[in-house]
């Protein structure tokens, strides 16, 4: 399938400028993805945003409109998470190794041969396994958040590495705190200076979407399956090493899971890594949105 054209949409001009958001689904495989997409499918730079947990492609809400005049900008929201189709996990494993594979189809389905990676939090163990998969096609990564080092891990990830150790009913049960209303909030809030320049909308639909049928389920799944990216944060790095993507690292320092530590370890395998630093936390594009789209600008050219 061409780039720009999607079920039921149409195929956009070559050489039209769109800058305004359309919103699609794509049947992939069976499984509906939702995804937000902007700019000029002729565009040859192509920007695949993959969001992380608990949010979905409505947290690029903010950064698509800044970047549309210069890129092609595809954002889906992963299977289970936002308006992507919620399998029931009786017919459908929720694990990253999943999530990275039907994130794979889609780019196929829609027809993406070449783009540059955004990932950030979940984005980024879903994303470096497409890069991994298919080096070929990943002209640059930008994480924003997104960790591959263990030393950036924060003391925040304690409770769900208990649950890594011992999957018991009791330790999966304390993480449910984690999906509450108010840890929600507070994952946007924690680490922001000024918390009046965080919209509630982000947080407040977050909590929403964790509200329906079987995703709180579902995220449990997820935290216990997180353990398989640690595992293969060595083979990540092998990857960074062997191909060297142009890679952008832009992070929230305030960010209370991902440590600053983990950013810089970055350039321990891609010394040419552009890593910044911005005064927020983990949902950077909640405040800098302006701030990374001028650096994806000045980055993504090169």
């Amino acid at each position: 399938m061409p780039p720009g054209r999607s079920p039921g949409g149409s195929v956009p001009k070559q050489g039209k400028v769109m800058t305004q958001m359309r919103y699609r689904t794509a049947d992939v495989d069976g499984h509906a993805i939702f995804y937000r997409e902007a700019g000029d499918p002729g565009l040859p730079t192509l920007l695949l945003l993959l969001h992380g947990f608990p949010s979905s492609s409505h947290m690029f809400r903010d950064l698509i409109p800044l970047l549309a005049g210069r890129f092609h900008l595809v954002a889906p929201d992963l299977p289970g998470f936002g308006l992507s189709e919620i399998k029931p996990r009786a017919t459908f494993t929720y694990s990253f190794d999943a999530l990275s594979k039907v994130v794979e189809r889609f780019t196929e389905v829609i027809g993406l041969d070449r783009y540059a990676l955004y990932v950030f939090d979940y984005g980024a163990p879903t994303g470096f396994r497409l890069a991994m998969a298919h080096p070929e096609r990943v002209t640059a990564i930008i994480s924003q958040n997104g960790n591959a080092y263990e030393e950036g891990l924060s003391t925040g990830w304690n409770p769900i590495q208990r649950y890594w150790r011992e999957p018991t009913g009791a330790n999966r049960q304390t993480l449910r705190e984690l999906l509450t209303p108010k840890s929600i909030r507070w994952q946007y809030e924690h680490g922001v200076p000024d918390v009046s320049a965080v919209s509630p909308d982000g947080s407040a639909l977050d909590a929403w979407y964790i509200a329906r049928p079987e995703v709180d389920e579902i995220q449990l799944d997820l935290f216990g399956d997180y353990a398989s990216n640690v595992a293969l944060y060595p083979a990540f790095q092998a990857y960074f090493r062997e191909h060297s993507p142009p890679f952008l690292a832009i992070w929230g320092r305030n960010d209370p899971f991902f440590l600053p530590a983990g950013a810089e370890a970055f350039r321990r395998d891609l010394p040419d890594a552009d890593v910044r630093f911005l005064d927020t936390g983990h949902f950077a594009l909640e405040t800098h949105a302006t701030d990374i789209a001028d650096a994806i600008r000045q980055f993504l050219p090169r």
